[in-house]
């Protein structure tokens, strides 16, 4: 295990441990602060994600954009792909998909706009550290070289960390969401 290997499991360790207690709070309301960031952008299209484990959830946030406009959940294809977006309704029916994240019955792809994008880490000039796969890093550089695409990452105040370990390859957050805030970071 090279130094950069370790160091990213060291803290999706200390980040996870974080995240579970933040999750145990079982606090109302999470998904406030998203659903205010995602009424500025009503009718562009977005996708969200089936919350696993101890992720905070968006799904309140989701369940409000679909009136205005197309709201997806991530479809894993196959390892090493980007992901794809499959519309998503609250009371859609659904199928088990990868990591054990529900993902709708029926395929219906689109390219989202805006990604909320789920975590283990975040640090204060947007980085993110995700699970270790790179779904999110190869589909964010797909999208972003076709368009400008907006990533919010989503999570509990508590998985904020002084310092990640990141690489090249690792694409950058424009928005952290949290149940406590929102914050913006600039890509000058």
């Amino acid at each position: 295990m090279d130094d950069l290997t370790a160091a990213k499991t060291a803290a999706r360790r200390a980040a996870f441990a974080r995240r579970k207690a933040a999750f145990a709070s079982k606090l109302p309301g999470q998904a406030g602060y998203l659903s205010e960031v995602l009424a500025g952008y009503r009718g562009v299209p977005l996708a969200g994600y089936m919350p696993i484990q101890t992720e905070i959830s968006p799904l309140a946030a989701m369940a409000e954009a679909t009136a205005h406009g197309p709201v997806g959940v991530p479809v894993i294809t196959g390892a090493d792909r980007p992901l794809k977006f499959s519309r998503w309704q609250p009371d859609g029916a659904l199928r088990d998909g990868a990591f054990g994240a529900a993902v709708p019955e029926v395929d219906d792809f689109f390219e989202p706009e805006i990604v909320i994008v789920p975590l283990v880490a975040f640090d204060a000039r947007g980085g993110r550290l995700g699970y270790g796969g790179g779904f999110y890093d190869r589909t964010l550089a797909q999208l972003r070289a076709k368009r400008a695409t907006l990533a919010i990452g989503f999570a509990f105040a508590a998985q904020e960390a002084e310092a990640l370990p990141l690489e090249p390859t690792d694409e950058p957050l424009d928005m952290i969401v949290t149940e406590a805030g929102i914050r913006s970071f600039s890509r000058a």
